[in-house]
């Protein structure tokens, strides 16, 4: 998930949020100022309840955010690289840079989000009988409470044994540290998440139809994206299995033709295009790379403005390049690969350009490791 603007980093870890997040944002504002609480809490003024549903729904999303930067801390302490968090529609992500070493980094990674969350809702739960004593009443009650109920739920939900939700990573890690087997893990807990994603689109429908309107479809709609999410982990498990042991300088392409950024795009596709056999192009200064440029970027610069583009001004910028050595593991690479690139990663060695792996490169070594491990079987019978 692509971040649409950066918010700046938190315990180190670059945040950003994604457009959808609005969405979200205003329909818990709207439904909590404008159904929920006049309903709950009659009496007060429409600023009043606008005020209470738009700070009800700022303090989620922070606990959201707590959710997903207390899995990339405990990430780091395991020795995985965190790219960034990214809140968006479904809630947040945290883009890790590789997978556990072992079922027990596994289940401390999972295990701390719901935890977090559960300790939010506990606290405000707390928050919310200590006004309640008190004596108060009203609006903060209500905000407390709901936000109480909320975080609760939340942890509750994440903890479903089910692909790709939190729980989901603890039903791995204990298949895992049972069998002894990374992939059949993933598969299980993908499997359970698509099982649990159709529970959730038979119940949302259900709803729908006996007249729960919107919250209805939103179940569905969850659904739907469980069932996504897991059958494309359990896509990459299996293809982390058949490229297991291979290394990136197996499967790249060498010594990959170049060009300097300065070379405008009237120029490239005049001159150079036919002459190149890949759809990306490394641009390079003195054997480092720079820079990377796309057929896709190059189509998209309209036809008067290609004589004064170059090339540097619609490439991937150095900044945004996937990098990696010839004696890396291939799965290694795999969850590094960014949208800016198209799956593409530039092979260096000493910072000089020696190779480019493409998605292609890829799907070849898939191909050729799933016949492996198919050849690996059938002697084995």
């Amino acid at each position: 998930m692509r971040a649409s603007f950066r918010l700046g980093k938190v315990a180190g870890v670059p945040v950003g949020v994604n457009w959808s997040v609005l969405v979200i944002f205003v329909l818990i504002a709207w439904t909590l100022s404008a159904s929920l609480f006049p309903r709950s809490y009659p009496g007060h003024s429409t600023i009043a309840y606008l005020a209470a549903g738009l700070a009800a729904a700022v303090v989620f999303f922070l606990g959201l955010l707590a959710h997903e930067v207390s899995h990339a801390v405990v990430a780091k302490r395991n020795g995985i690289e965190v790219e960034g968090i990214t809140l968006w529609l479904f809630g947040g992500v945290a883009e890790l840079k590789g997978e556990a070493k072992d079922p027990g980094a596994e289940l401390r990674i999972a295990g701390v989000g719901p935890l977090v969350s559960l300790v939010i809702g506990v606290v405000f739960g707390a928050i919310a009988v200590a006004v309640a004593v008190a004596g108060g009443h009203g609006l903060l009650l209500g905000a407390l409470s709901w936000l109480a109920g909320i975080n609760v739920l939340l942890a509750l939900f994440n903890i479903l044994p089910a692909a790709p939700l939190d729980g989901g990573r603890l039903l791995r890690a204990a298949v895992w540290k049972a069998t002894g087997d990374r992939t059949r893990a993933s598969v299980v807990a993908a499997g359970a998440g698509r099982v649990l994603g159709i529970v959730l689109i038979g119940l949302g429908l259900w709803r729908f139809l006996s007249g729960a309107g919107f919250g209805g479809l939103w179940l569905a709609l969850i659904g739907w994206f469980l069932i996504g999410a897991a059958g494309q982990e359990e896509r990459q498990a299996r293809m982390g299995d058949a490229l297991r042991g291979i290394r990136v300088g197996d499967v790249m392409t060498p010594q990959p033709q170049t060009a300097s950024g300065d070379l405008t795009v009237a120029d490239f596709v005049d001159h150079y295009l036919f002459a190149y056999r890949h759809s990306a192009l490394p641009l390079t200064e003195n054997d480092r790379p720079v820079g990377l440029v796309t057929l896709d970027r190059v189509r998209g610069v309209a036809a008067d403005r290609r004589p004064s583009t170059t090339l540097a001004e619609v490439s991937c910028r150095a900044d945004e390049l996937v990098l990696a050595r010839p004696d890396e593991q291939l799965t290694e690479l795999l969850p590094r690969l960014n949208e800016c690139t198209d799956g593409r990663a530039l092979v260096v060695v000493d910072g000089r350009l020696v190779g480019i792996v493409s998605p292609s490169d890829i799907s070849r070594a898939v191909q050729r490791g799933s016949l492996r491990g198919t050849t690996g079987q059938s002697r084995g019978k």
